[in-house]
């Protein structure tokens, strides 16, 4: 059986010397495809620190035989790009899915537990099992497959950065139709963050349904 991989491995330095990072990305994950470790997951989220909304976590599973221009950090696109990209993971990866939790969901565990919950959710959504995780930055446990947590996995790891733009669309996409609910907060613009509009909603209208009351800006005494 092979050792999991744990963040001494990932101290290691990887052949990107002279490569591009679209393919050091690729190197990056492929390195664990060589290990043994495939099908190989990237696990993201979207939507942590927002005052709205529910937490987006998304799983994706990529054949790792090419890179996909383009597909890095969600945070660095443009969401014209995002949408671009978005068709692109789709039409390459193996499989993918989404895992959601809701502000109610988020107001009772707490927004780092509810991430975490996202993420399992989107793993176990997974058709293709994987041989192992990867996830961005978080210490992801109660799954049966072994995870590695990997600092800045989204700007490192191809699979991770897919997963971080299928992840962002998708809340975007989700923040939409709640700001045609709830028109008065702009939720189509900052998608639930806290934005000096938002927050001027916020003191003008008090929260609506899908606020996150455990939250600053949110609770009535701020």
């Amino acid at each position: 059986m092979k050792e999991t991989p744990t963040l001494l491995h990932l101290i290691t330095p990887f052949p990107w010397e002279g490569k591009n990072p679209d393919h050091a990305r690729l190197t990056f994950d492929s390195h664990f495809k060589a290990e043994g470790f495939f099908p190989l997951a990237g696990v993201d989220e979207a939507g942590r620190g927002c005052l709205a909304g529910p937490v987006v976590a998304a799983a994706v599973v990529l054949p790792l035989d090419i890179p996909l221009p383009g597909v890095r950090d969600s945070k660095t696109l443009s969401p014209k790009r995002r949408e671009e990209l978005l068709g692109l993971i789709q039409n390459k990866a193996l499989d993918w899915a989404i895992g959601v939790v809701g502000w109610k969901g988020i107001d009772r565990i707490n927004i780092y537990q509810a991430a975490a919950e996202a993420m399992r959710r989107a793993v176990k959504g997974l058709k293709t099992p994987p041989r192992l995780v990867l996830v961005d930055g978080m210490n992801l446990k109660g799954l049966p497959t072994p995870t590695t947590p990997v600092v800045k996995g989204d700007d490192k790891s191809l699979s991770i950065a897919a997963a971080s733009i299928v992840a962002k669309v998708v809340r975007d996409r989700l923040m939409v139709r709640y700001h045609h609910l709830f028109p008065q907060y702009g939720f189509a613009s900052h998608k639930g963050y806290a934005t000096a509009q938002h927050r001027w909603a916020l003191k003008l209208y008090g929260p609506c349904p899908i606020h996150r009351r455990s939250f600053r800006w949110v609770r009535p005494e701020t």
